[in-house]
């Protein structure tokens, strides 16, 4: 499996992080792996819609209009 390093990360990030593992109980290794890992995922999202636009054509939707749908989802409506 490859190996990642990250350099010059400012002292409260790595501060902020390692808080967030502990809250977890994970060390700081597992937990950035985590997030790298679902950073990572998010690559199929972003090319299932460009297949879709690309299908379709832009849509006719706005940020608003998703955001009120998926708020609709929520409530029940």
């Amino acid at each position: 499996m490859p190996y990642l390093q990250i350099r010059d990360v400012p002292d409260d990030v790595r501060a902020v992080l390692a808080e967030r593992a502990r809250e977890r109980g994970q060390s700081l290794n597992m937990y950035l792996r985590e997030v790298v890992v679902r950073e990572a995922s998010f690559a199929g999202n972003r090319a299932l819609i460009d297949e879709v636009v690309a299908r379709r054509g832009r849509s006719g939707f706005t940020a608003e209009d998703v955001l009120e749908a998926r708020a609709a989802g929520r409530d029940g409506a």
